[in-house]
């Protein structure tokens, strides 16, 4: 009985964990069939890491701010404002392009800044005030353009967005596959390495501490299944036009994120104040500084996102940018963040932000319209947040993995807190008291 206990908590919890990648994965059989494999040529892949770029940019910066227990409703008009900055410094002011980059991302983090006081320090829900920067950044958008486009864009801003890195080593023969750039193979097998050694790192360093960990033949069927992708999206970008630089871009941002939310302080703050806003406070994190500087990394990156955006369009436009905010936030909850904060992944983000993109992309070549487009995307937005919730429920049932919810841990992610911040810890278990409710009673 222990036993079918033991494996039925190991696939619930791998189940809420890896379940986006399975779902990714249904996601692109189901429309590499409806499409006769369309789906999956080289071009087609290029394009879809080319043409959601900005949206993949922006679900980065979004789920750290859903993590952290918030929302970002502005980032579109703020792509498209910093857009149409970007267009007057290039093109009417002929400012140089470094420089009118440095300058756009700048104004990008203001925003954010200007945002993020409201949020931290004058207390305003970020809905509210991020609803307002929606109306207010639009508007600023018109006034900028004079509501007309501003272009083109200088070639590096251009290349930037739309380019390929060129062929440095030459190509090699993949038999009926043609030939293919050496260069981005070697880049594919560098990453896949990389991905098996941190996993396996982090594996030990679970081991190291008597933390749960899956059995080592499932250890190996994931490290099989990532290898297996990364290996086939970089052959079929090898066989186009290479590597876009816009991939290499998000690579290094998500190498960057990722290492920011698991391994540094700040990043464990910004789970710590989702996960319990009052206990992380309680524990002394700072929480209006953290709160502040979410929103204006997210400023920057919109600032990012409407550059590309704009340079792969060659024109910053009045109306760049709508709905961006929604494919953002569906991007990071449907790569398993928790509507209720202090869960998700930068990974899980990226990986949503794909989905959409192969949502899209899979339901273009089949010929189906933009309002069947926007139904999927929407039940699989509903199903990916009940999924969530329900995998929550039965773990709080304790019919999911008990193991998980036996002991009240007395850190988050290395922050220690008190224990009212998981309390209560099983059901009809109580909370043992803290140091601070007992100093309240007393």
């Amino acid at each position: 009985m222990n036993q079918l206990s033991t494996v039925r908590g190991l696939l619930t919890r791998n189940l809420r964990q890896s379940g986006i990648f399975i779902a990714f994965a249904l996601i692109i059989v189901l429309f590499t069939v409806l499409t006769g494999g369309q789906l999956l040529v080289p071009q087609n892949i290029s394009n879809m890491v080319v043409q959601n770029s900005y949206i993949l940019i922006l679900a980065i910066g979004m789920v750290v701010i859903i993590i952290a227990g918030h929302i970002d409703l502005s980032v579109g008009s703020v792509v498209a404002a910093t857009g149409a900055i970007a267009g007057v410094l290039m093109v009417q002011q002929n400012v140089p392009w470094p420089l009118a980059v440095l300058i756009t991302l700048i104004v990008g983090g203001l925003i954010g800044a200007w945002q993020g006081y409201w949020v931290a320090y004058f207390g305003i829900p970020a809905f509210i005030v991020t609803l307002a920067g929606m109306l207010v950044f639009r508007a600023v958008t018109l006034i900028v353009l004079g509501n007309q486009g501003i272009g083109p864009f200088p070639g590096p801003v251009r290349t930037l967005s739309n380019g390929f890195l060129p062929g440095f080593m030459g190509n090699v023969g993949l038999g009926p596959l043609g030939g293919a750039d050496i260069f981005t193979l070697l880049v594919a097998i560098l990453a896949v390495a990389g991905i098996v050694f941190s996993q396996w790192r982090s594996r030990t360093g679970r081991q190291k501490y008597g933390q749960t960990v899956d059995a080592f033949p499932l250890f190996l069927t994931k490290m099989a299944f990532a290898a297996v992708l990364v290996l086939a999206i970089a052959v079929q970008l090898a066989r186009f036009k290479n590597l876009p630089y816009v991939l290499i871009l998000l690579a290094v941002l998500v190498m960057g994120y990722s290492t920011l939310a698991g391994k540094t302080v700040f990043g464990r703050h910004v789970y710590a104040i989702g996960g319990n806003i009052h206990a992380a406070s309680l524990s002394g994190i700072k929480v209006k500084p953290v709160t502040f500087w979410i929103f204006v990394n997210m400023g920057v990156l919109s600032a990012l996102a409407g550059i590309i955006f704009a340079g792969r369009l060659n024109q910053a436009g009045p109306t760049a940018g709508n709905g961006f905010e929604l494919d953002a936030i569906a991007a990071a909850f449907i790569g398993g963040a928790a509507v209720q904060g202090g869960v998700g992944r930068i990974v899980g983000a990226l990986t949503g932000g794909l989905i959409i993109a192969v949502i899209n992309s899979g339901m273009s070549l089949i010929g189906s319209p933009s309002e069947r487009v926007q139904l999927v995307k929407g039940l699989v937005l509903l199903a990916a947040v009940a999924f969530d919730i329900w995998t929550k429920r039965r773990a709080a049932s304790g019919k999911g993995n008990k193991g998980d919810l036996a002991k009240s841990p007395t850190s988050y992610l290395g922050v220690p807190v008190p224990a009212e911040m998981f309390s209560p810890g099983q059901p009809g278990e109580t909370a043992p008291p803290t140091s601070a409710s007992m100093t309240k009673t007393t």
